[in-house]
């Protein structure tokens, strides 16, 4: 709705326009509450996900899939990307006219800062001043990528985050990617499958650390026979320009490397972004890494504020921002049961070809911690109840789930393999409800489909030291 005015009341202010905090003002703002809701960039309406996260690299993803592997593919990425473009730009329109054409929910574009712990001062992008004034306020300013002190990283201009890799016009020939975890593999994948060739430099011994080795280096394979150069322990020491292209220097093994490239993706982690706002004015406690210190009902330091999605610290996903607002529903307009305390099985997936999804204990998270389990690992080309992997050709992969020995229960799995990201839904859900591993494997699934592997991956839990090569 427009706004033409340099004060205003509401019941709830939201910096943010991410998943936690629009579904938060659409559903306030429905019950006929006074909301406002801020947004820094008109590029960004709807959040981090729809813009320059979840939805356009899967967008991207997506379409790299149908090249047939081993080409190189400059038309088809250039229509990738401005399909993608034209994707997201659609969703920022519906995004924003979900509260703008609600009365009671005001959207302004500009910059939010605390002056106190009730009042916002907001700086719009046409100039305006703007006195917000709310009883309950929720942060939901997202994250980041960083940015390591690293010389000539934030100076060379071939550097890309994975914002600006989304955007970028050519297919670079040439990515380097320094991090293996989930955001720089991939968009190591992707690339390499519209053709660029891809070196990932990964500073620990193994790519994706949290997982367990077997599944990492099963992924790894997948990765280099795709033609992906992978190089662990590698610590990079400088970034520089070198005509059109930019050298990359590493050491591993002791010896020093360098790499060129056409792009560098920067893929080491990101941060919250809490600078600028005000916090301190407002009495709102940050930790070290900058994100607001929130209690189990998000609440920050100051009762009234609320912290949701990445910027408290928490899980960097979107359905965790969902979450997130659920529970501060439940304070603001429920009865206050709902807690982040209350999460359990949340699982979480890396849109490779094929897909690793992952949820619960990994095998060496459950020994470390002393746990008497039992653990299947097959090779999904070695499941012969699993023809849905053939008719896609898509047998690349792992299936392994780890089993509490006594209580039957499942205690996590890591499904590298077509479709994992549906199917790890269902040993979530099972994980939840308390259905045991027996349960799970001798249920009935639909055929052909990736989830009747339970079947068959089920009935080969054994205890870790009687299994074949352990």
């Amino acid at each position: 709705m427009p706004v033409n005015v340099e004060h205003i009341e509401a019941d709830l202010a939201v910096i943010g326009f991410g998943k936690g905090g629009k579904t938060l003002a659409a559903t306030l703002g429905r019950q006929g509450r006074r909301v406002v809701m801020i947004e820094q960039s008109a590029l960004m309406y709807g959040g981090t996900c729809i813009n320059i996260g979840c939805v356009p690299t899967k967008s991207m993803v997506y379409r790299s899939e149908h090249l047939t592997p081993g080409g190189v593919y400059d038309d088809a990425y250039r229509s990738a990307v401005g399909a993608t473009a034209d994707l997201t730009t659609d969703l920022r329109a519906v995004n924003f006219a979900m509260l703008d054409n609600l009365d009671t929910v005001t959207v302004l574009t500009g910059h939010a800062r605390f002056t106190d712990p009730h009042t916002l001062q907001v700086q719009t992008v046409d100039g305006a001043t703007i006195t917000v004034v709310a009883q309950s306020i929720v942060v939901g300013t997202g994250s980041r990528p960083v940015l390591p002190d690293i010389p000539g990283l934030a100076s060379t201009p071939q550097v890309q985050t994975s914002t600006e890799m989304l955007s970028l016009p050519e297919l670079p020939a040439r990515l380097a990617v320094l991090g293996g975890g989930y955001v720089g593999l991939e968009f190591a994948a992707m690339y390499a499958r519209y053709g660029s060739t891809v070196t990932v430099l990964e500073r620990g011994s193994q790519i994706l650390r949290r997982e367990d080795a077997d599944v990492s280096e099963c992924l790894q394979d997948i990765l280099r026979s795709s033609g992906i150069q992978i190089v662990t322990s590698a610590e990079v020491t400088s970034v520089s320009e070198v005509g059109p292209a930019a050298a990359v220097t590493y050491r591993a093994g002791g010896v020093e490397h360098t790499v060129e490239a056409d792009a560098v993706l920067v893929a080491l982690g990101r941060e919250p972004v809490t600078d600028d706002l005000g916090l301190a004015e407002a009495g709102v406690e940050t930790t070290s890494a900058g994100a607001i210190v929130v209690d189990e009902f998000l609440r920050s330091s100051q009762p009234h504020i609320f912290a949701v999605g990445d910027v408290n610290g928490g899980p960097q996903f979107t359905y965790i921002s969902l979450d997130d607002y659920r529970v501060v529903l439940s304070q603001l307009t429920g009865d206050g049961s709902r807690s982040t305390a209350t999460r359990t099985a949340v699982p979480y997936a890396l849109f490779t070809t094929p897909p690793l999804a992952r949820v619960g204990l990994t095998e060496g998270a459950a020994a470390a911690a002393g746990m008497d389990i039992l653990v299947a690992t097959l090779p999904v080309a070695a499941m012969a109840t699993v023809p849905r992997a053939r008719i896609v050709d898509e047998t690349a992969g792992l299936m392994k789930v780890v089993v509490d020995a006594s209580t039957d229960k499942i205690l996590g799995a890591a499904l590298l393999s077509y479709d994992s990201h549906e199917v790890i839904n269902t040993v979530a859900l099972a994980m939840r409800h308390g259905i045991t591993a027996t349960e799970l494997r001798d249920t009935i699934y639909t055929h052909p489909s990736m989830t009747e592997a339970f079947n068959q991956l089920l009935g080969a839990l054994a205890a870790p030291s009687s299994r074949s090569g352990a």
